[in-house]
């Protein structure tokens, strides 16, 4: 057979592929879903834009925008059960801001969009009850008028089912540990259109594993009800300092991670970051108080070093997470780690973000962004925890306070990202192989943050959690439809926790 004919059929497969998804997308519109967006209308590519990381603004079939539970249940229900449906693969999108392709978007399928799902109210029982599309800053706006906010996402655009299905670090983490440990229940429809609540008293196991190990693993997610917490405003901003103070700045942030459960109103990330709108590399500290302390002690260590600028102030969670915005329109590259709290580390990894950031300068691009941070992950986080019913990440099995490192490259092109890829993940070997040569690479790593297709975050939370996940995940999707089918994001049946 000639080269000819196999790209014939080839191509002819695809056309009748993309024929039949389509079919699928007019029996949802035909279902009476108001909002399914095909590939020539405004609408559809309104959407597709929208994606924070244009890694994955991808190509599907259509979108379709549930506005409730019950246009998830007639969603769900078709996309399972109608046979214009059953070769056609879903992806689940809540607001769109992790970072990689295949994570909540789709090739020549149906991306369920949730974004018109994103109401936020205040129960007169002090519980929030949030939309999975909302993005955060509209839920503190929503709540700021009561001086109420939740353990949320410290960035206005994250959407909130991602992070808190993710696990969620949070300006109050040290406070009520993460996120998800702060949801009180999930409303979740399952692959079969039941909808069903999941707390401490009704499926306790998938309440459990709904806390970190990703959300479209097991269903749909349809709402959060939430603990709110009471507050008024709270302190702190972005400071920025020359690299320069290098030294200063390690110091000081181990410090902080051996100290923060002496101090649990504060918060603190550092990065060291190239980016030419800040004129080059420079020191980014992300600096914040719940309770509205000004420039309280503990963060004396870090603000005794001499700054260029900074914004720090009185301010509601609002305006900090206004604040916090990563740029759009550019495709993003992440590696994360977790490692002990050792200076040798955190300056392997900060020469390697420079090495980084030089040759990618050779490379031409004069508009690249290069990123490298260190958060704090006390022990703390798993005795709240636990006092909240567990969740499934696995942190229970590290006994002492760790860092939790993001290595980040963001890029314009698609050529660009390839190379980017290559090189994020070479430099991630090198930081998991040094920190491991000096006893101190910790088995964990973040959802939200890992790199897909070559980070593996569920298998990291160890086998008590791979096994609870599993269980779950047979139990409430017997037929895998939400392994198989729904292939978007970071799926028990391509981790080794699966296996």
């Amino acid at each position: 057979m000639s080269g000819r004919v196999v790209l014939f059929l080839l191509a002819s497969v695809a056309a009748v592929a993309q024929a039949q998804n389509s079919t699928c997308c007019e029996a949802l519109r035909g279902s009476g879903l108001e909002y399914v967006y095909f590939r020539d209308t405004p609408a559809y590519q309104e959407r597709n834009i929208s994606y924070f990381s244009v890694s994955a603004q991808l190509d599907p079939i259509c979108f379709v925008q549930p506005t409730g539970t019950a246009d998830v249940v007639k969603t769900v229900n078709i996309l399972v059960k109608h046979p214009a449906c059953l070769d056609t693969k879903f992806a689940v999108r809540s607001g769109g801001h992790m970072q990689w392709a295949g994570s909540n978007n789709i090739d020549d399928g149906v991306t369920v969009d949730l974004g018109l799902m994103n109401s936020t109210t205040l129960e007169s029982n002090g519980i929030a009850a949030v939309q999975p599309g909302a993005r955060w800053g509209a839920v503190y706006e929503a709540l700021d008028p009561f001086n109420y906010t939740v353990v949320g996402g410290r960035e206005h655009a994250v959407g909130v089912a991602g992070f808190l299905t993710g696990g969620g670090n949070s300006f109050f983490s040290a406070r009520f540990g993460f996120a998800a440990d702060t949801v009180k229940n999930f409303e979740v429809v399952l692959a079969n259109g039941e909808v069903v609540n999941a707390n401490l008293n009704e499926n306790s196991d998938l309440f459990q594993v709904l806390k970190g190990g990703g959300g479209s693993n097991y269903g749909i997610v349809t709402r959060f009800d939430m603990y709110a917490v009471a507050i008024t405003k709270l302190w702190g901003g972005v400071g920025i300092w020359d690299t320069s103070y290098r030294e200063q700045h390690i110091n000081a942030h181990i410090k902080w991670v051996d100290n923060v459960e002496k101090y649990p109103p504060g918060s603190t990330v550092m990065a060291f970051t190239y980016q030419p709108v800040l004129g080059g590399s420079v020191i980014l500290n992300f600096h914040h108080d719940t309770e509205g302390h000004v420039a309280a002690p503990a963060f004396d260590d870090f603000l005794a070093i001499p700054q260029v600028s900074n914004t720090f102030r009185i301010a509601s969670h609002t305006e900090m997470a206004d604040e916090l915005e990563l740029p759009y329109g550019y495709r993003n590259v992440w590696f994360t780690t977790a490692v002990r709290n050792d200076p040798r580390i955190y300056n392997k990894i900060v020469d390697l973000h420079n090495q980084l950031t030089e040759e990618w300068k050779s490379e031409g691009d004069p508009d690249f962004m290069a990123e490298t941070n260190f958060q704090a992950i006390p022990r703390s986080f798993t005795e709240h925890s636990l006092a909240n019913g567990g969740n499934i990440l696995g942190l229970d099995q590290v006994n002492e306070n760790v860092v939790m490192n993001l290595f980040v490259i963001a890029v314009r092109t698609r050529d660009l990202e390839v190379k980017a890829t290559e090189k994020i993940k070479a430099y991630g070997a090198q930081i998991e192989a040094f920190a491991a040569s000096v006893d101190g690479l910790v088995d964990w790593r973040y959802l939200n943050y890992a790199g897909g297709g070559y980070q593996d975050p569920l298998a990291s939370y160890g086998e008590e959690s791979s096994a609870k996940m599993k269980a779950a995940s047979a139990k409430y999707d017997p037929t895998g439809i939400f392994q198989t089918k729904s292939p978007a994001g970071f799926k028990l049946s391509n981790s080794r926790a699966g296996s």
